[in-house]
């Protein structure tokens, strides 16, 4: 009675569990999953200079950026994404690339209204109109061309600038010990034996292959002409 008890409460838990959450438990075992992040409302997000439509929200603690519809978290060395800001977050292995263009003193920046010294009016978005217009704006590069990303007189930096910092932060960013630790312990997990065997199957199909195509070439040297037959059948009646 009681194992019938217990089957039927999880089964009833796994009914009402989301299912973008259990998708990511699923997907990644063995992978942790970043703890909750509590809004009482959908998060405000700001757009950050120098990037390809990174939105960040600067309320929280933690890291929460919004690129290319999705949400995107940083935790432990390791990357989630989500289409959700508050949950169903799974593992992504690897770094979005957007991240390299953020620049890591942005929270100074957006507490004293200053982007490298130049004042920096950034306009405060909420969730609605995030989710109805990110992706008019991405195409129109709305916020470099017509709102420089809300800083005065301020011009973009040159491409082969952002590409240079792209380079340095990339190089920082892999040196944390998070990121170490997270990428020495993705290099202990045992993967060998799921590569090698699809080369033992294909070295196996090849051989199987080889004696067939010997068969077809040596057949030609037995079979004889039809004058080669008749010449025999001469001989044989004298």
């Amino acid at each position: 009675m009681k194992k019938l008890l217990l089957g039927t409460i999880l089964l009833a838990l796994a009914m009402v569990a989301p299912v973008p959450a259990m998708a990511g438990v699923n997907v990644n075992i063995g992978i942790g999953l970043p703890p909750p992040v509590v809004f009482e409302a959908p998060p405000d997000v700001i757009v950050l200079p120098d990037t390809n439509d990174v939105y960040v929200v600067p309320d929280s603690d933690a890291d929460l950026y919004f690129w290319d519809g999705w949400w995107w978290r940083p935790w432990e060395g390791r990357w989630y994404r989500s289409h959700y800001y508050n949950r169903g977050w799974a593992y992504y292995n690897n770094v979005p690339s957007f991240y390299y263009d953020v620049d890591p003193g942005w929270r100074g920046y957006y507490r004293h209204h200053n982007w490298n010294g130049h004042r920096w009016n950034y306009e405060r978005i909420p969730d609605r109109k995030l989710r109805h217009n990110w992706r008019t704006w991405k195409n129109k590069r709305h916020w470099e061309r017509q709102r420089t990303w809300g800083v005065q007189s301020y011009k973009p930096r040159p491409k082969h600038q952002r590409q240079q910092l792209r380079n340095e932060r990339q190089e920082q960013y892999h040196q944390r010990p998070e990121v170490r630790r997270h990428q020495q312990k993705m290099r202990e997990q045992p993967g060998k034996s799921r590569v090698q065997k699809p080369q033992r199957e294909q070295h196996q199909k090849q051989q199987h292959v080889q004696p067939q195509g010997k068969q077809r070439r040596e057949e030609p040297q037995h079979k004889k002409s039809r004058g080669e037959h008749e010449r025999e059948g001469r001989e044989q009646g004298r």
